[in-house]
Protein backbone atom coordinates (compact mmCIF):
# COMPACT_ATOMS: atom_id res chain seq x y z
CA UNK A 1 0.00 0.00 0.00
CA UNK A 2 1.47 3.17 -1.12
CA UNK A 3 1.41 6.08 1.74
CA UNK A 4 0.98 9.73 0.71
CA UNK A 5 3.56 12.09 0.18
CA UNK A 6 4.12 14.27 3.39
CA UNK A 7 5.61 17.45 1.74
CA UNK A 8 7.33 20.32 2.55
CA UNK A 9 6.93 19.31 6.20
CA UNK A 10 10.48 21.59 7.23
CA UNK A 11 8.72 24.43 5.38
CA UNK A 12 5.49 24.32 7.34
CA UNK A 13 7.90 24.14 10.80
CA UNK A 14 9.68 27.03 9.50
CA UNK A 15 6.91 29.18 8.69
CA UNK A 16 4.27 28.69 11.69
CA UNK A 17 7.61 30.01 14.01
CA UNK A 18 6.63 33.05 16.00
CA UNK A 19 8.18 36.28 14.18
CA UNK A 20 9.45 34.14 11.52
CA UNK A 21 8.47 37.76 9.29
CA UNK A 22 10.80 39.90 11.72
CA UNK A 23 13.75 36.99 10.81
CA UNK A 24 12.91 37.18 7.17
CA UNK A 25 13.56 40.94 7.37
CA UNK A 26 17.09 40.86 8.77
CA UNK A 27 18.77 37.46 7.68
CA UNK A 28 19.90 36.69 4.54
CA UNK A 29 18.28 34.07 2.85
CA UNK A 30 20.92 31.39 2.84
CA UNK A 31 20.61 31.03 6.73
CA UNK A 32 16.84 29.86 6.05
CA UNK A 33 17.71 26.49 4.68
CA UNK A 34 17.46 23.53 7.19
CA UNK A 35 17.18 19.99 6.99
CA UNK A 36 14.15 18.24 7.66
CA UNK A 37 13.20 18.02 11.35
CA UNK A 38 15.84 20.47 12.42
CA UNK A 39 15.13 23.72 14.24
CA UNK A 40 15.14 27.35 12.93
CA UNK A 41 19.12 28.29 12.14
CA UNK A 42 18.96 31.09 14.51
CA UNK A 43 17.61 29.34 17.24
CA UNK A 44 18.38 26.29 19.58
CA UNK A 45 14.89 23.88 19.91
CA UNK A 46 14.63 21.63 23.10
CA UNK A 47 12.72 18.22 22.66
CA UNK A 48 9.36 19.27 23.77
CA UNK A 49 9.27 22.14 21.29
CA UNK A 50 10.57 25.23 23.79
CA UNK A 51 13.42 27.46 23.18
CA UNK A 52 16.47 25.90 25.15
CA UNK A 53 19.56 27.97 26.29
CA UNK A 54 21.95 29.47 25.01
CA UNK A 55 25.80 28.59 26.53
CA UNK A 56 27.72 30.84 28.35
CA UNK A 57 29.10 33.28 25.96
CA UNK A 58 27.49 32.05 22.77
CA UNK A 59 24.87 33.52 21.03
CA UNK A 60 21.45 32.55 19.85
CA UNK A 61 22.85 32.92 16.01
CA UNK A 62 26.17 30.90 16.76
CA UNK A 63 24.37 27.63 18.02
CA UNK A 64 23.33 24.93 15.54
CA UNK A 65 20.41 23.17 15.56
CA UNK A 66 19.97 19.43 15.64
CA UNK A 67 19.49 17.81 11.68
CA UNK A 68 17.83 14.65 11.79
CA UNK A 69 18.35 12.34 8.46
CA UNK A 70 16.40 9.04 7.77
CA UNK A 71 17.43 6.44 5.86
CA UNK A 72 15.36 5.67 3.62
CA UNK A 73 14.41 9.52 3.18
CA UNK A 74 11.24 10.46 4.42
CA UNK A 75 8.31 10.09 1.34
CA UNK A 76 10.51 7.57 -0.19
CA UNK A 77 7.87 4.52 -2.19
CA UNK A 78 9.31 1.45 -2.93
CA UNK A 79 12.61 1.65 -0.72
CA UNK A 80 14.67 -1.04 -0.35
CA UNK A 81 13.66 -3.69 1.99
CA UNK A 82 17.52 -5.48 2.05
CA UNK A 83 18.80 -2.60 4.57
CA UNK A 84 17.96 -1.75 7.63
CA UNK A 85 16.57 1.98 8.56
CA UNK A 86 18.97 4.36 9.66
CA UNK A 87 18.42 7.83 11.81
CA UNK A 88 21.07 10.13 12.59
CA UNK A 89 21.30 13.47 14.29
CA UNK A 90 23.81 16.00 13.23
CA UNK A 91 25.03 18.91 16.17
CA UNK A 92 23.12 16.54 18.49
CA UNK A 93 21.89 13.41 20.51
CA UNK A 94 19.13 11.09 19.70
CA UNK A 95 16.32 10.82 22.73
CA UNK A 96 14.35 8.16 21.28
CA UNK A 97 13.39 6.60 17.70
CA UNK A 98 9.97 4.85 17.02
CA UNK A 99 9.28 2.86 13.56
CA UNK A 100 6.18 1.12 13.25
CA UNK A 101 4.87 -0.96 10.10
CA UNK A 102 1.09 -0.93 8.94
CA UNK A 103 1.26 -4.29 10.35
CA UNK A 104 1.60 -2.78 13.29
CA UNK A 105 4.90 -4.38 14.68
CA UNK A 106 7.50 -1.97 15.23
CA UNK A 107 11.59 -2.18 14.35
CA UNK A 108 13.59 -2.60 17.52
CA UNK A 109 16.89 -0.95 17.07
CA UNK A 110 20.24 0.96 19.01
CA UNK A 111 21.92 3.69 19.40
CA UNK A 112 25.89 4.45 19.10
CA UNK A 113 27.70 4.91 22.01
CA UNK A 114 26.94 8.83 21.21
CA UNK A 115 23.72 8.38 20.55
CA UNK A 116 24.21 10.28 17.29
CA UNK A 117 23.18 6.90 15.17
CA UNK A 118 20.14 4.47 15.61
CA UNK A 119 19.92 1.00 13.54
CA UNK A 120 17.44 -0.96 13.25
CA UNK A 121 18.44 -4.67 14.26
CA UNK A 122 16.50 -6.18 11.39
CA UNK A 123 15.67 -4.78 7.70
CA UNK A 124 11.84 -3.09 7.33
CA UNK A 125 9.41 -5.96 5.59
CA UNK A 126 8.62 -5.73 1.55
CA UNK A 127 5.93 -3.96 0.76
CA UNK A 128 4.84 -2.51 3.85
CA UNK A 129 4.50 1.21 4.79
CA UNK A 130 6.24 2.66 7.95
CA UNK A 131 6.55 5.94 9.52
CA UNK A 132 9.35 7.30 11.95
CA UNK A 133 9.21 9.51 14.98
CA UNK A 134 12.52 10.52 16.31
CA UNK A 135 13.02 13.23 19.45
CA UNK A 136 16.23 14.51 19.66
CA UNK A 137 17.72 16.84 22.32
CA UNK A 138 17.12 20.44 21.69
CA UNK A 139 15.02 19.79 18.53
CA UNK A 140 11.46 19.27 17.53
CA UNK A 141 9.75 15.97 17.44
CA UNK A 142 10.58 14.43 13.63
CA UNK A 143 8.34 12.28 11.51
CA UNK A 144 9.12 10.65 8.35
CA UNK A 145 7.38 8.07 6.26
CA UNK A 146 8.30 5.30 3.17
CA UNK A 147 7.11 2.41 2.34
CA UNK A 148 9.44 -0.12 0.87
CA UNK A 149 8.92 -2.39 -2.64
CA UNK A 150 7.50 -5.69 -3.10
CA UNK A 151 9.27 -8.41 -3.94
CA UNK A 152 9.92 -9.92 -7.50
CA UNK A 153 9.99 -13.19 -6.95
CA UNK A 154 9.15 -15.30 -4.21
CA UNK A 155 9.51 -18.88 -2.84
CA UNK A 156 7.69 -21.02 0.14
CA UNK A 157 8.63 -24.18 2.34
CA UNK A 158 6.48 -27.16 2.61
CA UNK A 159 6.77 -28.29 5.92
CA UNK A 160 6.23 -31.94 7.22
CA UNK A 161 4.53 -33.11 9.63
CA UNK A 162 1.21 -30.83 9.44
CA UNK A 163 1.27 -28.41 12.26
CA UNK A 164 -0.82 -29.36 15.71
CA UNK A 165 0.02 -32.96 14.52
CA UNK A 166 1.35 -36.08 16.71
CA UNK A 167 3.96 -38.27 15.51
CA UNK A 168 5.82 -41.05 16.21
CA UNK A 169 9.52 -40.56 17.53
CA UNK A 170 11.31 -41.29 13.95
CA UNK A 171 9.13 -38.43 12.60
CA UNK A 172 12.12 -35.42 11.24
CA UNK A 173 10.96 -31.87 10.48
CA UNK A 174 11.42 -31.83 7.02
CA UNK A 175 11.06 -28.44 4.39
CA UNK A 176 10.25 -28.59 0.19
CA UNK A 177 11.43 -25.51 -1.11
CA UNK A 178 9.22 -24.47 -4.27
CA UNK A 179 12.42 -22.68 -5.48
CA UNK A 180 15.50 -24.35 -5.89
CA UNK A 181 18.15 -22.57 -2.92
CA UNK A 182 21.39 -21.08 -3.36
CA UNK A 183 22.27 -19.10 -0.40
CA UNK A 184 21.85 -22.45 1.75
CA UNK A 185 22.81 -20.17 4.85
CA UNK A 186 21.01 -17.85 4.63
CA UNK A 187 17.73 -19.52 4.43
CA UNK A 188 19.01 -22.69 6.97
CA UNK A 189 19.80 -19.50 9.41
CA UNK A 190 15.88 -17.91 9.21
CA UNK A 191 14.87 -21.38 10.14
CA UNK A 192 15.13 -23.02 13.95
CA UNK A 193 13.46 -26.18 15.29
CA UNK A 194 13.59 -26.19 18.83
CA UNK A 195 12.35 -28.74 21.54
CA UNK A 196 10.99 -29.35 24.95
CA UNK A 197 12.27 -30.96 26.65
CA UNK A 198 15.44 -29.57 24.96
CA UNK A 199 17.82 -31.27 22.65
CA UNK A 200 20.59 -30.40 20.45
CA UNK A 201 18.56 -30.40 16.41
CA UNK A 202 20.81 -29.76 13.46
CA UNK A 203 19.27 -28.96 9.75
CA UNK A 204 20.74 -31.63 6.49
CA UNK A 205 20.73 -30.18 2.81
CA UNK A 206 19.60 -33.18 0.99
CA UNK A 207 19.37 -31.30 -2.47
CA UNK A 208 18.75 -27.52 -2.85
CA UNK A 209 14.68 -27.80 -2.42
CA UNK A 210 14.95 -29.66 0.70
CA UNK A 211 16.31 -29.20 4.17
CA UNK A 212 15.40 -32.05 7.45
CA UNK A 213 15.89 -31.49 10.48
CA UNK A 214 16.68 -33.59 13.82
CA UNK A 215 18.15 -34.58 16.61
CA UNK A 216 21.25 -37.49 17.03
CA UNK A 217 18.60 -39.56 18.44
CA UNK A 218 14.70 -40.06 18.35
CA UNK A 219 12.65 -37.58 19.50
CA UNK A 220 11.85 -38.70 23.41
CA UNK A 221 8.08 -39.82 23.87
CA UNK A 222 5.86 -36.32 24.61
CA UNK A 223 8.37 -34.09 22.90
CA UNK A 224 6.78 -30.73 21.96
CA UNK A 225 8.68 -29.33 18.83
CA UNK A 226 8.55 -25.57 17.53
CA UNK A 227 9.41 -24.92 13.90
CA UNK A 228 10.35 -21.15 13.73
CA UNK A 229 9.98 -19.96 9.64
CA UNK A 230 11.49 -16.60 9.50
CA UNK A 231 12.00 -16.55 5.83
CA UNK A 232 10.31 -13.36 4.79
CA UNK A 233 12.38 -11.15 2.09
CA UNK A 234 14.97 -13.82 2.98
CA UNK A 235 17.16 -14.35 -0.79
CA UNK A 236 17.25 -17.80 -1.35
CA UNK A 237 18.72 -17.23 -4.85
CA UNK A 238 19.22 -14.14 -7.22
CA UNK A 239 16.15 -11.97 -6.82
CA UNK A 240 13.81 -15.15 -5.21
CA UNK A 241 12.52 -14.24 -1.52
CA UNK A 242 10.92 -16.07 1.35
CA UNK A 243 7.52 -15.07 2.47
CA UNK A 244 7.27 -16.84 5.89
CA UNK A 245 7.15 -15.31 9.02
CA UNK A 246 5.59 -18.32 11.39
CA UNK A 247 5.78 -20.75 14.33
CA UNK A 248 4.56 -24.17 13.96
CA UNK A 249 3.65 -26.72 16.38
CA UNK A 250 4.36 -30.41 16.77
CA UNK A 251 4.17 -32.94 18.78
CA UNK A 252 5.62 -36.43 19.79
CA UNK A 253 3.54 -39.26 20.55
CA UNK A 254 4.37 -42.50 22.53
CA UNK A 255 7.48 -44.85 20.95
CA UNK A 256 6.72 -47.45 18.70
CA UNK A 257 9.66 -49.15 16.75
CA UNK A 258 9.10 -52.15 14.69
CA UNK A 259 12.36 -54.71 14.11
CA UNK A 260 11.14 -56.86 10.34
CA UNK A 261 13.47 -59.30 10.59
CA UNK A 262 13.59 -61.43 7.02
CA UNK A 263 15.44 -64.43 7.82
CA UNK A 264 12.63 -65.12 10.55
CA UNK A 265 10.08 -63.61 8.53
CA UNK A 266 8.42 -61.45 11.45
CA UNK A 267 7.85 -58.28 12.64
CA UNK A 268 8.53 -57.93 16.49
CA UNK A 269 7.00 -54.61 18.11
CA UNK A 270 7.79 -52.80 20.42
CA UNK A 271 5.92 -49.60 22.33
CA UNK A 272 7.49 -47.65 25.06
CA UNK A 273 9.85 -50.30 25.04
CA UNK A 274 7.79 -53.41 26.22
CA UNK A 275 6.88 -55.64 23.00
CA UNK A 276 3.73 -55.38 22.23
CA UNK A 277 3.19 -57.43 19.10
CA UNK A 278 4.98 -60.37 16.44
CA UNK A 279 3.60 -61.04 13.41
CA UNK A 280 4.34 -63.57 10.51
CA UNK A 281 5.08 -61.14 7.47
CA UNK A 282 6.69 -61.78 3.60
CA UNK A 283 9.25 -59.73 2.09
CA UNK A 284 10.78 -59.06 -0.86
CA UNK A 285 11.84 -62.31 -2.73
CA UNK A 286 15.29 -62.74 -4.23
CA UNK A 287 14.24 -60.48 -7.27
CA UNK A 288 12.87 -57.82 -5.61
CA UNK A 289 14.58 -57.46 -2.07
CA UNK A 290 13.66 -55.35 0.37
CA UNK A 291 15.04 -52.04 0.97
CA UNK A 292 17.30 -52.76 4.74
CA UNK A 293 17.72 -50.29 7.32
CA UNK A 294 15.60 -47.19 9.22
CA UNK A 295 12.40 -45.97 7.69
CA UNK A 296 9.80 -43.94 8.97
CA UNK A 297 6.08 -44.19 8.41
CA UNK A 298 5.30 -41.32 6.14
CA UNK A 299 1.97 -41.89 4.47
CA UNK A 300 -1.11 -44.17 5.41
CA UNK A 301 -4.04 -45.60 3.48
CA UNK A 302 -6.76 -47.73 4.87
CA UNK A 303 -7.01 -48.85 0.85
CA UNK A 304 -4.87 -47.94 -1.80
CA UNK A 305 -4.41 -49.25 -5.19
CA UNK A 306 -0.88 -50.45 -6.46
CA UNK A 307 0.06 -50.73 -9.97
CA UNK A 308 3.46 -52.19 -10.71
CA UNK A 309 4.03 -49.70 -13.54
CA UNK A 310 4.66 -47.10 -11.27
CA UNK A 311 7.65 -49.05 -9.97
CA UNK A 312 9.18 -49.57 -12.62
CA UNK A 313 7.99 -52.89 -13.06
CA UNK A 314 6.15 -53.04 -15.94
CA UNK A 315 2.22 -54.38 -15.71
CA UNK A 316 3.14 -57.47 -13.12
CA UNK A 317 0.41 -56.07 -10.70
CA UNK A 318 -2.09 -54.11 -10.44
CA UNK A 319 -4.43 -54.57 -7.05
CA UNK A 320 -6.91 -51.89 -6.50
CA UNK A 321 -7.84 -52.22 -2.67
CA UNK A 322 -4.75 -52.80 -1.16
CA UNK A 323 -5.83 -52.75 2.32
CA UNK A 324 -3.87 -51.11 5.50
CA UNK A 325 -0.74 -49.59 3.28
CA UNK A 326 1.65 -47.65 4.81
CA UNK A 327 4.29 -45.65 3.03
CA UNK A 328 8.35 -46.34 3.93
CA UNK A 329 9.64 -45.06 0.91
CA UNK A 330 9.05 -42.41 -1.51
CA UNK A 331 10.47 -45.01 -4.51
CA UNK A 332 7.47 -47.19 -3.84
CA UNK A 333 8.08 -49.21 -0.46
CA UNK A 334 5.03 -50.27 1.76
CA UNK A 335 4.16 -51.72 4.61
CA UNK A 336 1.04 -53.20 4.01
CA UNK A 337 -1.91 -55.84 4.49
CA UNK A 338 -2.06 -58.85 1.76
CA UNK A 339 -5.33 -60.76 0.76
CA UNK A 340 -4.51 -62.45 -1.79
CA UNK A 341 -1.54 -64.65 -0.93
CA UNK A 342 -1.69 -67.86 0.67
CA UNK A 343 -2.30 -67.54 4.42
CA UNK A 344 1.18 -70.09 4.34
CA UNK A 345 3.20 -68.13 3.15
CA UNK A 346 3.51 -65.31 6.07
CA UNK A 347 6.55 -66.64 8.43
CA UNK A 348 7.80 -68.74 5.86
CA UNK A 349 8.44 -67.25 2.47
CA UNK A 350 9.52 -63.52 1.11
CA UNK A 351 7.66 -63.58 -1.60
CA UNK A 352 6.51 -60.55 -2.31
CA UNK A 353 7.91 -57.24 -4.56
CA UNK A 354 9.86 -55.42 -2.44
CA UNK A 355 7.06 -54.47 0.44
CA UNK A 356 6.39 -56.02 3.72
CA UNK A 357 3.11 -57.85 4.04
CA UNK A 358 1.15 -59.23 6.73
CA UNK A 359 -2.20 -61.35 6.41
CA UNK A 360 -5.22 -59.06 5.60
CA UNK A 361 -8.76 -59.41 4.18
CA UNK A 362 -10.29 -57.93 1.23
CA UNK A 363 -11.82 -54.79 2.12
CA UNK A 364 -9.65 -53.80 5.61
CA UNK A 365 -12.46 -54.50 8.18
CA UNK A 366 -11.52 -57.50 9.49
CA UNK A 367 -9.97 -56.60 13.06
CA UNK A 368 -8.96 -59.49 13.66
CA UNK A 369 -5.70 -60.05 11.13
CA UNK A 370 -2.56 -58.84 11.38
CA UNK A 371 -2.41 -56.07 8.79
CA UNK A 372 -5.59 -54.24 10.47
CA UNK A 373 -4.14 -54.62 13.78
CA UNK A 374 -0.76 -53.36 13.04
CA UNK A 375 -2.12 -50.49 10.72
CA UNK A 376 -4.83 -49.18 13.83
CA UNK A 377 -1.61 -48.67 16.37
CA UNK A 378 0.47 -47.26 14.04
CA UNK A 379 1.02 -43.30 13.57
CA UNK A 380 2.89 -41.35 10.47
CA UNK A 381 6.64 -41.12 12.53
CA UNK A 382 6.44 -44.52 13.61
CA UNK A 383 9.80 -46.47 12.95
CA UNK A 384 10.39 -49.56 11.25
CA UNK A 385 13.41 -51.27 10.98
CA UNK A 386 14.13 -54.05 8.52
CA UNK A 387 16.98 -56.32 8.92
CA UNK A 388 17.96 -59.78 7.20
CA UNK A 389 16.97 -58.71 3.42
CA UNK A 390 19.43 -59.33 1.31
CA UNK A 391 19.91 -55.42 0.05
CA UNK A 392 21.62 -52.38 0.60
CA UNK A 393 20.50 -49.52 3.04
CA UNK A 394 17.77 -47.06 2.20
CA UNK A 395 19.01 -43.83 0.96
CA UNK A 396 18.30 -41.41 3.91
CA UNK A 397 16.73 -39.16 1.10
CA UNK A 398 13.89 -41.90 0.14
CA UNK A 399 11.61 -41.06 2.35
CA UNK A 400 11.75 -39.34 5.63
CA UNK A 401 14.54 -42.15 6.21
CA UNK A 402 17.47 -40.12 7.68
CA UNK A 403 18.28 -42.21 10.90
CA UNK A 404 20.49 -43.97 8.46
CA UNK A 405 23.06 -41.05 8.37
CA UNK A 406 25.62 -41.17 11.10
CA UNK A 407 24.85 -38.17 13.61
CA UNK A 408 28.76 -36.28 12.10
CA UNK A 409 27.43 -37.01 8.43
CA UNK A 410 24.18 -35.17 9.39
CA UNK A 411 25.87 -32.12 11.00
CA UNK A 412 28.36 -32.32 7.40
CA UNK A 413 25.23 -31.46 5.80
CA UNK A 414 24.27 -28.70 7.01
CA UNK A 415 25.11 -24.84 5.53
CA UNK A 416 25.67 -23.67 9.32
Amino acid sequence: MDVPEISNRSERQLWSRRGVLAVLGAVPAGVLTACSGSADASETKSATGGTGSTPSGTTKSQVKAPTVTVIPADGTKRADFANPVEVTVADGTLSSVEVTGDDGATLAGSFNDARTRWTSGRNPYSDTAYSVTVKAQGAEEYTAEFSTKAPGETFVGYFTPEANSTSGVGMPVSINFTRAVKDRAAVQKAITVTAEPAVDVVGHWFSDTRLDFRPEDYWAAGTKITLSLRLKDVEGTDGVYGTQSKDVVFHIGREQISTVDLAQKTMTVRRDGKTLATYPVTGGDADHTTWSGIMVISERFKETRMESSTVGLGDEYDIPDVPHAQRLTTSGTFIHGNYWAAASVFGTTNASHGCIGLRDTQGANDGSTPGYAFYKGSMLGDVVVVKNSGEDTVAASNGLNGWNLPWSDWQAGSAL
